[in-house]
Order: C-alpha cells, then sequence, then structure tokens
C-alpha cells in the first residue's frame, strides 16, 4: 500500500459534512485533499471569498450554495447555514462547506460543528492556507524574524454593528510581535491609533495585502502612522489584510517582488 492510499480520504461518505479551507482565493493554493472534496461533492456551500476558480473545481451537476457574509451585509446568518448543512447531509448528500483560508481560523467552525455533530451528523475538517501566508509569499517576507518577532498574533477587526473593537493593544503593541488584522480596512484607523497609544513605534512597517492571490492583487507597504491614509484608496469590497511588524520591513526579496510587480502591471 503506498503512503498516498493511506492518507486520501476517499469519496465523501453520503450523509457526511467535510469543512473545507478553500485557501485565499487562487485554485493553485488548494490542498490535494481540497480538490479532490470538492470533485467528490454533491452541493458545496460556499463563503463570499470563494472565488470562481475554485468553485470551477467542481464536478458537473453539482449544487452551488451562496453563503458568503460580506462587509456586514449577511445572506444568511450563521443559524441558517447551520440548518442548511444539517438538511443537506440528513437528505443523503455529499456535502462540502467551503470557507475562505483556513476553516479554524475566524471561520466558524466551532458552531458548525457543534450543530451537526448534536445531530448524529459526522463531520471533518481539512485544512487551507490562510490569508496571513498567502499575503507574506505574495510581499516575499516572513511573518516571523529570528531576534525581533518572536510571536505571531492573528487578530479579526470584524465585529457587530455598532460595537467597539474590543482588543487587548497592550498585549498587542509589542515591539517582538507580528500582528496579522483580518479583514481590516474599516478598522485601519482605529487599530493604528491604538497601536500607538499602547506604545508600537509609528515606524513601525506595515504590509497591506489586498485581494491576496487573485490576479487583482495589491501589496501596500508602509509606516503605522501612515495606516489609515494608505487603505483610503481601497474599496469596501476588496478583501484586505493588515500586517504589522518589523518583519515586514522592506527587504532585498520585497523590492524584487515589487519591481517584477510594477514591471507586469506596464507590460
Amino acid at each position: 500500500m503506498r503512503h498516498h492510499d493511506l492518507i486520501a480520504p476517499g469519496p465523501i461518505a453520503p450523509g457526511t459534512v467535510w469543512l473545507v479551507g478553500a485557501g485565499p482565493g487562487d485554485p493553485d493554493l488548494l490542498t490535494r485533499r481540497a480538490e479532490r472534496l470538492i470533485a467528490a461533492a454533491d452541493i458545496l456551500f460556499f463563503d463570499a471569498l470563494v472565488g470562481p476558480g475554485v468553485l470551477a473545481l467542481a464536478a458537473p451537476g453539482t449544487e452551488l450554495v451562496s453563503v458568503g457574509k460580506r462587509s456586514g451585509r449577511h445572506s444568511k446568518p450563521q443559524e441558517g447555514i447551520n440548518d442548511l448543512l444539517l438538511a443537506a447531509a440528513r437528505a443523503g448528500k455529499r456535502v462540502v462547506r467551503l470557507k475562505g483560508g483556513d476553516p479554524s481560523i475566524f471561520g466558524r467552525s466551532t458552531e458548525e460543528i457543534g450543530h451537526l455533530a448534536a445531530h448524529g451528523i459526522a463531520v471533518h475538517v481539512c485544512p487551507g492556507i490562510t490569508a496571513a501566508s498567502a499575503a507574506a509569499a505574495s510581499g516575499a517576507a516572513s511573518l516571523t524574524l529570528r531576534g525581533l518577532a518572536r510571536r505571531l498574533t492573528f487578530v479579526t477587526a470584524h465585529t457587530r454593528a455598532g460595537e467597539p473593537l474590543d482588543l487587548d493593544w497592550t498585549a498587542l503593541a509589542g515591539a517582538d510581535t507580528t500582528l496579522a488584522v483580518y479583514m481590516g480596512r474599516a478598522a485601519a484607523p482605529e487599530v493604528a491609533r491604538e497601536l500607538v497609544r499602547a506604545g508600537r513605534d509609528p515606524d513601525t512597517p506595515v504590509m497591506i495585502a489586498v485581494n491576496v492571490s487573485l490576479p487583482e492583487e495589491r501589496v501596500i507597504r508602509g509606516r503605522l502612522a501612515a495606516l489609515p491614509f494608505l487603505v483610503q484608496t481601497i474599496s469596501d469590497d476588496d478583501p484586505t489584510l493588515l500586517l504589522i511588524g518589523e518583519a515586514l520591513a522592506a527587504s532585498p526579496q520585497g523590492a524584487l517582488a515589487e519591481a517584477r510587480a510594477m514591471a507586469s502591471a506596464d507590460a
């Protein structure tokens, strides 16, 4: 028996659900397992950030159901998504729930797993590449740096309407921390203000990744104090990740990546 045979999930059993990480958008960044699961599904429930290139991997006749949430405009409340997954599994379908990035990072996986498990439905998880990793790769940067950036912290700037961004700014302002702020465009002014107030150097390097891994991707570099201004050219609907920390300082590799991007845009 080959090692591949030991790890392959095989066809999805009818009546089961797989939570699958769709990565940052580029179908080439899917895991091999994710691609197999997408092709084997009877029905796909997908987030707004799952792009057409990933959905195109579904087999002909697969039912595609959008349950995406973007910029506070929810097409389905979470409770409704839970019930849709349950109904599909109870109908004996092979169910794949596609989540942008990795299901375990700000993906509300626990709520879906708990709901399905409470009703006796088998649930499995296929991890995916999270946006912070893809953004660092696109910017030819590292998320950690020996001697300077020993900690990596993921936070989400998404809150319910009217609620403040309640984070431990003192902990996040540590000079040895690389901070990845998901869904960070609208909150960028507050993030910059609170980090500086908590002691973070205003000259701390930042990198803003917009539509990471997609053809329209943009990588914007600057300093923490300028963050509120750097995001002003970004649309509310463009998925935006903020990376903040000394590890994001411009490097020869980063300069080369930016030069290549500019050359490609001019071609």
